[in-house]
């Protein structure tokens, strides 16, 4: 008779409790970056977006542009442009890159940009205004519906996810995201990456739903 790991079974099924495979949910930072309107990004580089290389999620790319961001106290260079073109420029930095721009940025899910604040974006050759669009991106998780399902969770929920990287964490008010497109990961900046001291090998694990949430919801 085959011996049973205890131990292992135990794991395995405490892992399928908290959520995620047994490797768990694959953890991704998003380091600053641009996303750009098509009428901005003609009057900056004077053409479409061009793309170089796929992202993790399926449709996105990284471009072969790059912008100077440009704030009452500082600035940033060679800031990533991520396509395809929006209907409206939008601006991703970390609350340490905010203050170093000397701004004041909400922490907002990705394309709720009312009452945020703007910033000078600069090509090589020309320089345009946002009057909004700069956040500071709150955490998410992106998942397929069938990740939902299995997962047990739904779209716009928000959870805690048990953070697995080298200073372990639990991290509140976790947007799930469900899109039929969508590729399993949970979406952190650089702070908080840094912070759990993330890697390319770091998971983490859905611990519970949250019942308030610390960023404004689009409606």
């Amino acid at each position: 008779m085959q011996e049973i790991n205890l131990e292992e079974v135990v794991s395995r099924v405490m892992a399928r409790l908290l959520g995620g495979t047994d490797d768990g949910i694959p953890v991704e930072m998003s380091a600053r970056h641009v996303h750009l309107s098509k009428k901005d990004a003609l009057e900056l580089f004077g053409s479409e977006l061009t793309p170089v290389r796929e992202l993790s999620q399926p449709g996105q790319y990284l471009c072969s542009e790059r912008v100077r961001l440009i704030g009452p106290k500082g600035v940033m260079d060679n800031v990533a442009v991520l396509g395809p073109s929006r209907d409206e420029s939008q601006v991703e930095i970390s609350l340490t890159d905010a203050r170093t721009l000397g701004i004041k940025v909400p922490i907002r899910q990705s394309g709720d940009i009312g009452g945020t604040p703007g910033i000078i974006l600069s090509s090589a050759t020309k320089i345009i205004g946002l009057e909004r669009g700069v956040i500071v991106a709150g955490r998410h998780i992106h998942m397929s519906p069938e990740d939902a399902e299995r997962l047990n969770v739904e779209d716009r929920q928000l959870v805690s996810v048990n953070m697995e990287g080298k200073r372990p964490a639990v991290f509140r008010d976790v947007l799930v995201r469900v899109h039929p497109d969508f590729r399993l990961a949970l979406h952190i900046d650089a702070d908080e990456a840094n912070g759990c001291g993330c890697d390319g090998s770091t998971r983490c694990r859905i611990l519970g739903p949250e019942t308030e949430a610390s960023c404004r919801l689009p409606s």
